[in-house]
C-alpha cells in the first residue's frame, strides 16, 4: 500500500485530496496543525468507509513539529511515496504591494515557502526510500509572472503583495528541487484553481472535488510523467501553465 502525507489536510482541498487518494487505496497521513481538528477529519473519512487514514500533528512553521511528525511516521512505515505540501495561508486581503505590512509578508512566506521547504527537507530521507517518490507543491495561478505581465490576463491587475510572490517563490523552489532530485522523483507545482473554500470566504467558483482531482493526478503520475512543471486549473485547466 502506497503512503502519502498531506499537510493542511483537515479541511477544504487538503481534506478532499485525502479522501480521493484514500479511495484509490493510499494510506493517508492527514497533517493538521491542530491535532483535534485532524482527528475530527479522520473520523469523517472513516465514517465514509475510508479507513486507512491517520491524523498527524504538524505545524509547517515549526521545525520541531515537522521533525516530530517525521519521526512518528518513520515509526509506522519504512518509506513515504507521496508528499503533498498543501498547507498555506493568504495573509488576508487586500495586499497592496506598496504598503502591505512586512510582518504579513513574512508570515505568508513562513507558511507558503519556508514551511514547504522545511517539510520537504525533513521527509526527503523517507521519500528516497520509495521506488516512485512524488512531491506536489500546491501553488496558485497568482504565482505566474507571465500572467501578471500579460495585459490580457485576469491576473494582470490583481497581484497581492504577499501571497502572489510567495507562490512565485514556491514555484522557483519546485524547479530547483526537481532538477536536483530527478528520476525516480517527480516534483511538480500544481494549482487547484480558484476554489470555493473558507480560504477565500467561499468566493471561488471551483469545487473542492475538481481542485483535488488535479492534485491527485500529479501525486499519482507514472514513471513517464512530467517533473519540474507547473500545472494550473486557473491558467490552463488541467494542463501545463506558464511560469
Amino acid at each position: 500500500m502506497k503512503t502519502v502525507l498531506i499537510t493542511g489536510a483537515n479541511k477544504s482541498i487538503g481534506y478532499e485530496t485525502a479522501a480521493q487518494l484514500a479511495g484509490q487505496g493510499y494510506r493517508i497521513f492527514l497533517g493538521a496543525r491542530d491535532l483535534k481538528k485532524g482527528e475530527e477529519a479522520v473520523a469523517q473519512l472513516k465514517a465514509k468507509g475510508l479507513t486507512q487514514v491517520e491524523a498527524i500533528q504538524i505545524d509547517v512553521t515549526d521545525k520541531a513539529s515537522i521533525e516530530a511528525a517525521r519521526d512518528l511516521i518513520a515509526q509506522k512505515v519504512s518509506s513515504l511515496d507521496v508528499l503533498i505540501n498543501n498547507a498555506g495561508i493568504s495573509g488576508g486581503m487586500p495586499q497592496n504591494p506598496i504598503d502591505v505590512p512586512i510582518e504579513t509578508v513574512k508570515k505568508v512566506y513562513d507558511t507558503n515557502v519556508f514551511g514547504a521547504i522545511m517539510v520537504t527537507q525533513a521527509f526527503y530521507p523517507l521519500l528516497e526510500k520509495s521506488p516512485e517518490p512524488r512531491i506536489v507543491m500546491v501553488t496558485s495561478g497568482l504565482g505566474s509572472l507571465t500572467a501578471h505581465s500579460d495585459p490580457n490576463s485576469r491576473f494582470y491587475t490583481f497581484n497581492p503583495g504577499a501571497y502572489g510572490p510567495s507562490k512565485t517563490a514556491l514555484n522557483a523552489y519546485t524547479v530547483a528541487l526537481a532538477h536536483t532530485l530527478r528520476d525516480p522523483f517527480k516534483v511538480n507545482a500544481v494549482c487547484p484553481g480558484y476554489t470555493k473554500t473558507d480560504f477565500n470566504q467561499h468566493q471561488g467558483p471551483g469545487s473542492v472535488e475538481d481542485a483535488a482531482k488535479i492534485i491527485v493526478k500529479y501525486a499519482t503520475i507514472g514513471v513517464d510523467g512530467p517533473t519540474g512543471k507547473y500545472f494550473s486549473n486557473d491558467l490552463n485547466p488541467g494542463g501545463e501553465a506558464p511560469w
